[in-house]
Protein backbone atom coordinates (compact mmCIF):
# COMPACT_ATOMS: atom_id res chain seq x y z
CA UNK A 1 0.00 0.00 0.00
CA UNK A 2 1.05 3.44 -0.60
CA UNK A 3 -0.19 6.30 1.46
CA UNK A 4 -0.47 10.18 -0.35
CA UNK A 5 -0.94 13.56 1.41
CA UNK A 6 -0.96 17.02 -0.54
CA UNK A 7 -0.65 20.58 0.95
CA UNK A 8 0.21 23.83 -0.70
CA UNK A 9 -3.32 24.43 -2.12
CA UNK A 10 -5.06 27.90 -1.88
CA UNK A 11 -6.00 31.09 -3.15
CA UNK A 12 -4.23 33.12 -5.79
CA UNK A 13 -4.92 35.53 -8.04
CA UNK A 14 -3.96 35.18 -11.24
CA UNK A 15 -0.53 35.69 -12.95
CA UNK A 16 0.61 34.30 -9.38
CA UNK A 17 2.14 30.64 -8.37
CA UNK A 18 1.79 28.16 -5.94
CA UNK A 19 3.83 24.98 -5.16
CA UNK A 20 2.01 21.43 -4.15
CA UNK A 21 3.31 18.96 -2.82
CA UNK A 22 2.65 15.06 -2.35
CA UNK A 23 4.69 12.86 0.72
CA UNK A 24 4.22 9.44 0.06
CA UNK A 25 4.81 6.80 2.30
CA UNK A 26 4.33 2.71 2.24
CA UNK A 27 5.62 0.45 -0.06
CA UNK A 28 7.06 3.34 -2.08
CA UNK A 29 9.49 1.31 -3.15
CA UNK A 30 7.27 -0.29 -5.37
CA UNK A 31 5.98 3.48 -7.58
CA UNK A 32 6.79 3.50 -11.33
CA UNK A 33 4.96 6.75 -11.95
CA UNK A 34 3.85 9.84 -9.81
CA UNK A 35 1.36 12.30 -11.33
CA UNK A 36 -0.84 15.25 -10.78
CA UNK A 37 -4.25 15.30 -11.88
CA UNK A 38 -7.07 17.71 -11.41
CA UNK A 39 -10.63 18.05 -11.69
CA UNK A 40 -12.65 21.16 -11.79
CA UNK A 41 -16.23 21.28 -11.00
CA UNK A 42 -18.51 19.38 -13.51
CA UNK A 43 -15.65 18.32 -15.75
CA UNK A 44 -14.13 14.64 -15.60
CA UNK A 45 -10.40 14.34 -13.86
CA UNK A 46 -7.54 14.77 -16.36
CA UNK A 47 -4.26 14.30 -16.07
CA UNK A 48 -1.74 17.63 -15.17
CA UNK A 49 1.56 16.31 -15.29
CA UNK A 50 3.65 13.28 -14.44
CA UNK A 51 6.92 12.04 -13.68
CA UNK A 52 8.44 8.05 -14.01
CA UNK A 53 11.08 6.72 -12.05
CA UNK A 54 13.79 7.92 -14.09
CA UNK A 55 12.58 11.57 -14.00
CA UNK A 56 11.17 11.67 -17.42
CA UNK A 57 8.21 14.31 -17.40
CA UNK A 58 5.06 14.77 -19.12
CA UNK A 59 2.67 17.42 -19.03
CA UNK A 60 -0.31 18.82 -20.61
CA UNK A 61 -0.39 21.33 -23.65
CA UNK A 62 -2.17 23.12 -21.04
CA UNK A 63 0.06 23.80 -18.15
CA UNK A 64 3.19 23.35 -20.29
CA UNK A 65 6.07 26.24 -20.27
CA UNK A 66 3.69 27.13 -16.61
CA UNK A 67 3.53 24.58 -14.44
CA UNK A 68 6.63 22.04 -13.02
CA UNK A 69 6.72 18.63 -11.74
CA UNK A 70 9.54 17.35 -9.85
CA UNK A 71 10.58 14.67 -7.17
CA UNK A 72 12.66 14.19 -4.19
CA UNK A 73 13.60 10.54 -3.65
CA UNK A 74 15.14 11.25 -0.73
CA UNK A 75 12.27 13.06 0.95
CA UNK A 76 9.31 10.45 -0.80
CA UNK A 77 8.03 13.80 -1.89
CA UNK A 78 6.65 14.85 -4.96
CA UNK A 79 6.03 18.79 -6.08
CA UNK A 80 4.40 20.76 -8.58
CA UNK A 81 5.43 24.40 -9.26
CA UNK A 82 2.06 26.44 -10.73
CA UNK A 83 3.30 29.56 -12.75
CA UNK A 84 1.42 32.34 -14.22
CA UNK A 85 -1.93 30.67 -13.16
CA UNK A 86 -5.11 31.27 -14.78
CA UNK A 87 -8.92 30.71 -13.75
CA UNK A 88 -9.18 27.81 -15.99
CA UNK A 89 -6.89 26.29 -13.35
CA UNK A 90 -8.91 26.29 -10.38
CA UNK A 91 -9.78 23.02 -9.33
CA UNK A 92 -9.02 19.94 -7.06
CA UNK A 93 -5.58 18.56 -6.87
CA UNK A 94 -4.88 15.01 -7.03
CA UNK A 95 -1.28 12.93 -6.14
CA UNK A 96 -1.58 10.15 -7.83
CA UNK A 97 0.87 6.62 -7.72
CA UNK A 98 0.95 3.88 -10.06
CA UNK A 99 2.35 0.47 -10.06
CA UNK A 100 2.82 -1.46 -12.90
CA UNK A 101 2.72 -5.38 -12.04
CA UNK A 102 2.65 -7.50 -14.96
CA UNK A 103 -0.22 -6.17 -16.93
CA UNK A 104 -2.12 -4.69 -14.25
CA UNK A 105 -1.62 -1.40 -13.07
CA UNK A 106 -2.45 -0.49 -9.24
CA UNK A 107 -2.72 3.18 -8.74
CA UNK A 108 -3.05 5.04 -5.43
CA UNK A 109 -4.52 8.42 -4.84
CA UNK A 110 -4.28 11.30 -2.34
CA UNK A 111 -7.28 13.27 -0.47
CA UNK A 112 -6.81 16.24 -2.84
CA UNK A 113 -6.01 19.79 -2.52
CA UNK A 114 -7.89 22.85 -3.71
CA UNK A 115 -6.57 25.42 -5.71
CA UNK A 116 -8.75 28.20 -6.58
CA UNK A 117 -7.24 31.15 -9.27
CA UNK A 118 -9.16 34.20 -8.85
CA UNK A 119 -9.48 36.71 -11.91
Amino acid sequence: QVQLVESGGGLVQAGGSLRLSCAASGSIFSINVMAWHRQAPGKQRELVAGISSSGTTTYADSVKGRFTISRDNAKNTMYLQMNSLKPEDTAVYYCNAARFLGAATYDYWGQGTQVTVSS
